[in-house]
């Protein structure tokens, strides 16, 4: 999973980052948090200067409180 989004994206939902997705991977059905595809994600990292909550980081990058976040945006896509 190349890149993944956190804690601070719920209840923020800003978007900022679909807008500069080249390849349409973040989505977010429940209004709540949005989610990276990691099948549709090309790694360009576009998404995460967008972000404006400093939400997204690469997978390794995750700080150890919202590890949780990377089985959740797993699991969102069925992973």
């Amino acid at each position: 999973m190349p890149y993944v989004i956190t804690e601070p994206c719920i209840g923020t939902v800003d978007k900022s980052c679909v807008d500069v997705c080249p390849v349409d991977c973040i989505h977010g059905d429940d209004g709540e948090q949005m989610f990276i595809d990691p099948a549709t994600c090309i790694d360009c990292g576009a998404c995460v200067a967008a972000c404006p909550v400093e939400a997204i980081y690469a997978d390794a990058d995750v700080p150890d409180k919202w590890k949780g976040y990377i089985a959740k945006n797993a699991a969102y896509f069925g992973n």
